[in-house]
């Protein structure tokens, strides 16, 4: 039992750990330049966590994966954020006016972007590709895996309203817990389709 509580406290420190340093490095970078390469290196380190390599310097490797995917991470940034900001202009219209038919569309439209940036980190920091082939890979991955995309979308909606009856535990899990989520969900997305591509070979 000691055994396992001491493992269940080493994994609540990293995630709050992860969390601090994303934080900390998107206001490094005045969140503007510094969010898409923090948020980067959370998911990579997440990603080698999920892969049983957790015995990695947690500080030292998230600094190498934010300068090593600074410059790339920002271009994949530069190409969604027009994306973002018409979302929160979507959403501004549709609270702001009535009910009306050319809201579903604005809907639809918002549901599929959000629900792409579900994949675009899992999709980054698994394969290496050029910026536009990590788009392309994640919008394919998230059409053809439903079952995935709805799983997302029910853990993190449960997690969005553990986050509005505990706000604290948004501030010390709100990033790190997001990518585990996601990236749990897209490493097993991602192994089917290794298994699909080795049968057909």
């Amino acid at each position: 039992m000691n055994s396992v509580l001491y493992r269940i406290l080493e994994w609540i420190t990293k995630m709050a750990l992860v969390n601090v340093l994303w934080i900390f490095f998107s206001l490094i970078g005045a969140i503007i330049i510094g969010i898409f390469p923090s948020t980067t290196a959370m998911f990579a380190i997440i990603r080698k966590w999920l892969r049983r390599d957790t015995d990695i310097p947690v500080l030292r490797t998230f600094w190498v994966y934010y300068k090593k995917e600074f410059r790339k991470s920002n271009i994949l940034g530069a190409i969604l954020l027009p994306g973002i900001l018409l979302i929160c202009l979507d959403i501004w219209y549709i609270l702001a006016s009535r009910l009306d038919w050319i809201q579903v569309p604005l809907f639809a439209f918002i549901l599929l972007y959000i629900i792409f940036l579900f994949y675009i980190f899992p999709t980054y920091v698994h394969y290496d590709l050029h910026v536009f082939k990590i788009i392309k890979q994640a919008f394919l991955i998230m059409l053809i895996h439903p079952l995935h995309t709805f799983l997302m979308i029910l853990c993190l909606t449960i997690l969005f309203f553990i986050y509005q009856t505990l706000p604290a535990l948004t501030f010390i899990f709100g990033g790190s817990i997001y990518a585990l989520i996601t990236m749990w969900l897209g490493l097993h997305a991602f192994q089917l389709i290794h298994k699909k591509q080795e049968t057909h070979k």
